[in-house]
């Protein structure tokens, strides 16, 4: 792993946390926040695109961006739920 595939996660997180943020509203956690949600949405966007459903939209930037915007929404709707039932 490279610092440019470093900086990849960095900047593709940042974008989906960011986009994600401005979908699903109600839910702030502040510009560090966003960015860690888009990192771990691209984790888990990732995993479920690719690995669960099986689908595929090619490689490149615009479909890490979307497979992480995905995982991204998926996961600040799981801590909203997860913070109303506190």
């Amino acid at each position: 792993m490279s610092g440019m595939d470093i900086l990849s996660w960095i900047l593709i997180g940042a974008i989906a946390g960011f986009l994600a943020d401005w979908l699903v509203k109600g839910i702030n956690f502040g510009l560090v926040g966003k960015l860690i949600v888009g990192i771990l949405g691209g984790f888990l966007g990732g995993w479920l695109l690719n690995d669960v459903l099986g689908l595929n939209f090619g490689g490149g930037f615009l479909n890490n961006v979307i497979a992480a915007l995905i995982g991204a929404i998926i996961l600040l709707l799981i801590l909203g739920l997860l913070r109303r039932r506190r």
